[in-house]
């Protein structure tokens, strides 16, 4: 059903095939050693022009816990983008060598661009503040796994909600799903875009708030997204250094918080959520990390079809 196909936005699945490569990571999760040579003798090319920590080894990770191996480069420094090679021509290149390809690039579409031009699947691995469908699964499986459903929950995201692109990709897949309200917490310049902004209220099934205090609502919430303000994403540092800190969650905040409340983050984290809530079990963020490599496994088997 999937073989051969692309991922590069969230909504290029149906719930239907997100459900059975969701299965399919329980079944992993359940029984990893089953899984441990079903890749043997294939090729994932990881090609990321920009910096990665969970996104790239997981992958990485993902691929040789189902036996196959890697290649790659981990910044556009390390390849042949720096002397001037296009997107199509890399990934022509790289589908001579490798069955599959997860890419990451700063500029948005680049992934699709290869997409459109690649015999082998491409996986967009974050393409600048647009899409990140991979930790979108993450997210959708972590939320399963937690609560035993993907509907009829208040989820708050909060922080850099104009750059995130996990966030942007996380609204569009909840959208489809019953009884989801969202509350987008953030100061009035991190916002969500208008486009995502006019989706959301187009969706008969979706309920919006926007408010600026995460304390006002976080009693609220099932599922606490949090995400941090992103320097990367900043045209000057001073509007950066005056938001960095809008949003830190700390003890005091989770006092008010459900007490089956989910506290999510992609990561990496700043300083946006305090370290003393590490041990809180209603932090999810490092399970959610883990979530990612099964998720990713999953993935790469349904699109390669083994």
């Amino acid at each position: 059903m999937l073989k051969g196909r692309h991922l590069i936005d969230p909504m290029d699945f149906t719930i239907d095939e997100l459900n059975s490569i969701f299965d399919l990571a329980d079944e992993i999760i359940a029984n990893p050693i089953s899984y441990a040579d079903i890749c043997k003798g294939k090729l994932l090319a990881t090609c990321f022009y920009e910096p990665s920590t969970r996104t790239r080894l997981s992958f990485e990770a993902a691929m040789l816990r189902l036996g196959g191996q890697v290649l790659g480069f981990s910044s556009a420094e390390s390849s042949s983008a720096a002397k001037g090679e296009s997107v199509k021509d890399t990934i022509l290149t790289i589908a001579s060598y490798a069955d599959i390809c997860a890419m990451r690039h700063p500029k948005e579409g680049a992934p699709k661009v290869a997409s459109l031009n690649s015999p082998i699947p491409v996986i967009n691995a974050g393409d600048g503040g647009h899409q990140h469908p991979t930790q979108t699964l993450t997210d959708l499986l972590t939320i399963r796994s937690l609560k035993g459903r993907l509907s009829n929950f208040t989820v708050g995201l909060c922080g850099d909600l104009k750059f995130g692109r996990t966030v942007h990709s996380l609204i569009k897949a909840l959208s489809r799903y019953e009884g989801i309200r969202f509350v987008l917490i953030s100061p009035e310049e991190l916002k969500v875009p208008q486009y995502i902004r006019e989706e959301l209220l187009s969706n008969e099934h979706v309920e919006m708030t926007e408010i600026e205090k995460l304390e006002d609502v976080i009693g609220e919430l099932d599922i606490l997204y949090m995400t941090r303000v992103q320097k990367e994403r900043f045209f000057n540092e001073a509007d950066y250094v005056r938001l960095k800190d809008s949003y830190i969650l700390d003890k005091e905040k989770m006092t008010m918080a459900k007490e089956d409340l989910s506290v999510l983050h992609p990561l990496p984290r700043v300083n946006e959520i305090s370290v003393d809530i590490d041990k809180d079990p209603r932090a999810a963020y490092f399970s959610q990390a883990r979530y990612g490599m099964y998720v990713r496994m999953a993935l790469i088997m349904k699109l390669l079809g083994v």
